[in-house]
């Protein structure tokens, strides 16, 4: 799979890509004119993240970075370095 979220499908959006010359009429000019537009994407912000899968196994996925804000994922746990035992 391309470039897709894996928990939520989010992909890339097609838009316009706007092209303006001239000076804002604000600014003492005669105002801005559009001199083209072409195609471009939007594409989402995916990151690589190792998440713990239900039976303890870590696996590597590709989330979009609102699916990790919102909670959607368990990143993989680490355990903490130099921690002594209980005895």
């Amino acid at each position: 799979m391309g470039r897709v979220c894996e928990i939520c499908g989010k992909g890339h959006v097609i838009g316009n890509h706007v092209t303006t010359r001239g000076r804002a009429k604000y600014l003492k000019g005669v105002g801005t004119k559009v001199t083209g537009i072409t195609r471009r994407l939007f594409r989402p912000n995916l990151q690589n993240v190792r998440v713990t899968t239900e039976n303890g196994s870590t696996k590597t996925i590709r989330v979009c970075t609102q699916c990790m804000r919102c909670g959607a994922v368990t990143k993989k746990i680490h355990t903490l370095p130099f921690k002594l035992s209980e005895k």
